[in-house]
């Protein structure tokens, strides 16, 4: 049996793989994998949605959107990513200040609330676009616990006002299911997976669809 890292390794041989952000957690994952990458950024891409779509449609249009605004070369094969922190029907993105980002965690506290990131992988002829969601539940947080987080850390460039790797993860986070570096930015294991298939052309998913 073959390793599937081995052959994300040797199949990037003969592909040059690109890294649609600039987020450092993303990278450090990716590069967790061992694969050779090179990260490219457009400013301004429009991340709206249409309404109606569900909690993992969300995250999923917007990564499979970023992909499109992307001119690639033969040889190259673009990843890009979206991340949203969905409770109770209501979607939590990055905050715009420090008040928005306390409100978010004073949501959060106590509750269960999804982790989703949306990924489309994409290259001159196809693109395929897939999501995971993990749930987390954070214990009753204190004022003075939200208030040291953000003031501390500041995370405005954080769905959710929150980095479960941070100090917050330590002392809020009660129980996850699912993939934990999902909640980190990108859920390697499955990208893993779908990587590995999309390069051997491999993917079935009915989400793929062929770009002519």
């Amino acid at each position: 049996m073959v390793d599937e890292t081995y052959k994300i390794m040797k199949t990037t041989d003969r592909m040059k793989i690109v890294l649609a952000s600039n987020s450092p957690r993303r990278k450090e994952l990716l590069g967790a994998l061992e694969v050779n990458f090179e990260v490219r950024t457009i400013d301004g891409i429009d991340e709206s949605y249409p309404q109606g779509l569900t909690m993992t449609g969300i995250p999923e249009h917007i990564s499979s959107k970023k992909a499109m605004a992307y001119a690639l070369a033969d040889d190259e094969l673009l990843i890009t990513a979206d991340t949203i922190v969905y409770l109770e029907g209501e979607v939590l993105g990055k905050p715009a200040n420090s008040k928005e980002a306390y409100s978010m965690l004073r949501k959060l506290s106590g509750k269960t609330h999804q982790v989703i990131t949306g990924v489309t992988l994409r290259n001159i002829q196809r693109s395929h676009t897939f999501s995971c969601v993990t749930e987390v539940t954070f214990a009753h947080l204190t004022d003075e616990q939200i208030k040291h987080y953000v003031d501390t850390y500041s995370p405005l460039d954080k769905a959710g006002a929150y980095g479960i790797q941070e100090w917050i993860g330590y002392v809020g986070v009660t129980r996850i299911e699912g993939s934990y570096y999902n909640v980190m930015g990108l859920p390697v294991q499955r990208l893993n997976q779908e990587l590995t298939a999309f390069m051997n052309n491999e993917t079935n998913s009915f989400l793929d669809s062929f770009i002519y």
